[in-house]
């Protein structure tokens, strides 16, 4: 017998999942990131390096642009985001580029549109 009664079986209470929800690990993981975008900044900056063309690479002088903040504050924002597993970097020359994490997004998406196939997140 479930414990249900008739009445909250009829009402469709407790009704059973649809798809496994996230473990503890991934819940730690998927935590982090939205800690980091919580932040207007961040979040913005997110944005800009996911609107960049192409999914290329963006370096640090494409993201000044609209922010009234120095370029110290943004490296420290762009820190946060890849402590936090949203964004890789890597250095050409003088300038450091950066790119959203695949796996970062494609955690984030699952969670948010109910896809059935959700990826392991570590």
């Amino acid at each position: 017998m479930s414990g249900l009664s008739a009445r909250d079986a009829a009402l469709g209470y407790c009704t059973p999942l649809a798809r496994e929800p996230i473990t503890p690990a991934q819940a730690e993981g998927v935590s982090r990131m939205l800690k980091a975008l919580a932040d207007p900044v961040r979040l913005r900056l997110m944005s800009m390096i996911l609107s960049h063309e192409g999914a290329q690479a963006c370096a640090m002088c494409d993201l000044t642009e609209g922010f009234d903040l120095s370029q110290s504050t943004l490296s420290h924002h762009l820190k946060v985001m890849h402590d936090a597993g949203l964004v890789d970097r890597h250095k050409r020359g003088v300038w450091v580029y950066y790119k959203a994490r695949t796996e970062a997004m494609d955690a984030l998406r699952t969670l948010f549109s109910g896809d059935l196939a959700a990826p392991q997140l570590a």
